[in-house]
């Protein structure tokens, strides 16, 4: 099944492009800029999404829905934010096709134009803040804690399954509060929560921090996130978390009752991560055989083969795979009996190596006679000899094991792969030759970073929240700095 997939040291975004396809998680659609996520890797995501929805609930926060279009005249009200996004914007002007008169096809009536133009949802803080207006009169109707679960459309030139394409999924948060500090909070606690899912669920350590002024959400005072780093030095922003002020409020004339009797602006904040986390996943662990899951996102925890010639074996090995499964299922584990008969063991085991599958047993008639199954691992490729008596109590350790493993790796490549830097020259050459994340000062302006980015493509990633304050001169002004802050080039 792997034959043919590039190898990651030849070229890292071939071997990307060719995985997701080959795995069955995506492909492009012919809507260009537009994918298809395919029952395997929308398995993966439903398994992103339950996860994450339950930590949001279990925060306080209840899911609703907002309209897919957004009157243009919503995003003019708060600067930034339409500066921001503007060039990324399809805009809906007619609502109504035709026949075409020589009978050609289907053509837009000129006769059905809007008469305000929509846009097709970027991002819902417009239409969500013109909401709440009237939803909020007096302190006791606060705090809102919102979160929806949608579909965004940001136009893009050049498109990757996952990582960059016009439409993706997403959730994002939207939060009304009584307090800057109430506002803060939740930014913080959310950040949080994502940062909590990415490494103990989809095992990718990050870096928790704020981003600079120039990489700052469109209309936020301040964003939180969490940056990971890619098994090609690159960086992935996997998460942000948005302190929004009272910018939204005030645009959308957003006001409350406090208990002291008088009139205020709601405080905002809005938090998201898309199907780019997908990405993340695939290219922090996966290697030149296919995909590895970790197993607390693995749709698939285990996958019995049967080894057999006549169909009295298979009877036979069936008989158990089938009570291994139950075992496995009744303690909460997904299990997969493949007993197709159209494909060869060797073909099932690269099939499964490549979608990532985490424990794979294989049994034949000598086991069943030994009373043992091998039981191969996906991201060490250990196999092992083991007794199918008390198995179901042996694999839900080994899984633990699995996901500890899979993090430990990639958190000990990404702290390989941080690097300080005391010169511009060194800054580059650090870059070019080994990637990954750079400490270095900087003098805080948007200008010596807007440069720096022109001259070597890396961006500051984050401010890291535990950082420590250390005098220095900037790499590329030499003026004062007093913390390093982290650059790489990113996704």
């Amino acid at each position: 099944m792997s034959k043919g997939l590039p190898k990651r040291s030849e070229d890292y975004s071939a071997w990307y492009n060719e995985l997701v396809k080959r795995a069955d998680l995506a492909e492009n659609s012919a809507v260009r800029g537009c994918m298809v996520i395919k029952p395997y890797g929308f398995s993966i995501w439903e398994k992103m999404q339950q996860t994450l929805d339950k930590m949001f609930k279990d925060t306080g926060h209840t899911n609703a829905y907002f309209p897919l279009f957004i009157p243009k005249s919503y995003l003019s009200r708060e600067a930034d934010h339409v500066e921001g996004f503007a060039k990324e914007c399809a805009v809906v002007t007619h609502y109504r096709l035709k026949n075409a008169d020589d009978g050609s096809g289907v053509v837009v009536d000129p006769e059905a134009k809007l008469e305000e133009e929509l846009i097709v949802r970027p991002t819902s803080e417009t239409v969500i803040w013109n909401t709440y207006k009237n939803w909020v009169e007096s302190y006791r109707d606060l705090p809102i804690l919102v979160n929806q679960w949608a579909n965004v459309v940001r136009w893009e030139m050049r498109t990757r399954l996952f990582l960059r394409t016009s439409e993706f999924l997403w959730q994002e948060g939207h939060t009304a509060h009584a307090t800057k500090d109430e506002a803060i909070q939740e930014t913080e606690q959310m950040i949080n929560i994502y940062a909590d899912f990415v490494e103990n669920f989809m095992g990718v350590p990050v870096i928790k921090g704020l981003k600079s002024e120039n990489e700052r959400f469109a209309g936020a005072l301040e964003t939180y996130c969490i940056e990971a780093l890619m098994q090609d030095g690159k960086a992935l922003q996997a998460g942000t978390s948005h302190f929004l002020g009272q910018n939204f409020s005030k645009a959308f004339d957003v006001k409350f009752t406090g208990k002291d009797g008088k009139l205020e602006y709601v405080w905002g904040t809005s938090w998201g991560v898309s199907t780019r986390l997908m990405g993340a996943l695939i290219m922090a662990h996966s290697d030149d055989a296919g995909l590895v899951l970790p197993p607390n996102l693995a749709p698939i925890h285990v996958v019995i083969v049967p080894i057999y010639k006549k169909e009295e074996q298979l009877q036979a090995i069936s008989e158990k795979a089938n009570h291994i499964k139950k075992a496995l299922q009744d303690k909460g584990y997904s299990v997969k009996f493949d007993d197709r008969d159209t494909h060869k063991p060797g073909w099932k085991f690269a099939e499964y190596e490549l979608k990532g599958v985490p424990l794979r047993i294989a049994i034949g008639p000598r086991d069943l006679e030994n009373g043992t199954v091998e039981l191969a691992r996906r991201d060490t490729k250990e196999k092992n000899t083991v007794e199918i008596e008390g198995i179901e109590n042996r694999i839900p350790d080994l899984l633990d094991e699995i996901q500890n493993s899979i993090f430990e790796r990639a958190r000990n490549f990404r702290d390989e792969n941080i690097r300080k830097a005391d010169t511009f020259e060194e800054f580059k050459n650090i870059l070019d030759e080994k990637g990954g994340f750079i400490k270095a000062h900087w003098d805080g302006t948007p200008e010596t970073e807007e440069k720096i980015k022109n001259e070597t493509k890396a961006t500051i990633r984050c401010i890291p929240l535990d950082n420590e304050m250390e005098e220095g001169k900037c790499i590329y002004t030499g003026k004062p700095s007093k913390q390093r802050v982290i650059f790489a080039r990113a996704y």
